[in-house]
């Protein structure tokens, strides 16, 4: 099924363990009514995923997904999962790019955009994250980043599959640091994305793909968030954590 607009993701890091996740739902689920046009979709650590997906059986409105998968379909690589073990979990999404994967694991444009194939062929809805540092922002090179992770990305995979693609701009700066980017902020980002996703696919690509915004998104700012120009949806780390708060996040219009 394809994600709706406004798009509301939950990355849960490396939290929650499958005992956790359980009383997580148990809370979530009694706040969170399902409602219409709207997606809700969660990265668990891949030890929790057998447990969240049978503790959202019956929920059609609530999805979830992989944080990371390898670039490989199989083979010797101890502590890595790859695309096509996940959907006996009940997962339907995968996270490819994002900013620690990036800094903390060495993944470079190339290694995205073969996760993005991977996940496209298990059947999976990709998420393609893409952001600047802040020394990167300060030097004014936002666009220069963007652009290069957005084409390097979709270089790899085939232009009948980069139409279906979900993208999240998540400044590397504002993730996890209390520091916002402001909704023009976030509207003048995306913007760029936009661009960059035209001139790798076409403008009608462009203004149909689902770019969530990332980076310190919790209950207080969300309605500003999604007001924003080109901004559908949300991709939440910290806040998502707490029941009561991504209820909250989710409950938002913009």
């Amino acid at each position: 099924m394809a994600p709706t607009r406004p798009l509301f993701a939950a990355n849960w890091k490396m939290h929650k363990d499958p005992v956790e996740t359980r009383e997580f739902l148990d809370a979530f689920l009694t706040r969170h009514g399902a409602r219409d046009g709207a997606t809700v979709v969660f990265f668990p650590p891949a030890i929790s995923l057998q447990a969240f997906g049978e503790s959202v059986a019956g929920r059609a409105d609530v999805e979830f997904g992989v944080q990371d998968v390898h670039e490989e379909t199989h083979g010797a690589h101890t502590g890595a999962i790859s695309a096509s073990m996940a959907p006996a979990t009940g997962a339907t999404w995968g996270l490819a790019g994002h900013s620690e994967r990036r800094t903390e694991f060495g993944d470079d444009d190339a290694t995205v955009g073969a996760k993005l194939s991977r996940l496209f062929e298990a059947g999976l809805q990709p998420i393609l994250c893409v952001g600047e540092t802040l020394e990167e922002r300060e030097a004014g090179r936002l666009e220069e980043v963007l652009r290069r992770q957005v084409t390097g990305a979709l270089d790899s995979i085939g232009a009948a599959r980069r139409e279906d693609l979900v993208y999240a701009y998540e400044p590397v700066w504002a993730i996890g640091t209390g520091r916002t980017a402001t909704p023009a902020d976030a509207a003048e980002a995306h913007a760029i994305a936009r661009r960059c996703i035209a001139d790798s696919t076409n403008e009608q690509d462009a203004a149909n793909a689902i770019l969530l915004y990332g980076g310190s998104v919790k209950p207080s700012n969300i309605d500003d968030l999604l007001a924003a120009e080109g901004v559908d949806g949300v991709l939440v780390g910290g806040a998502s954590l707490e029941p009561a708060s991504f209820a909250a996040i989710c409950a938002g219009e913009g």
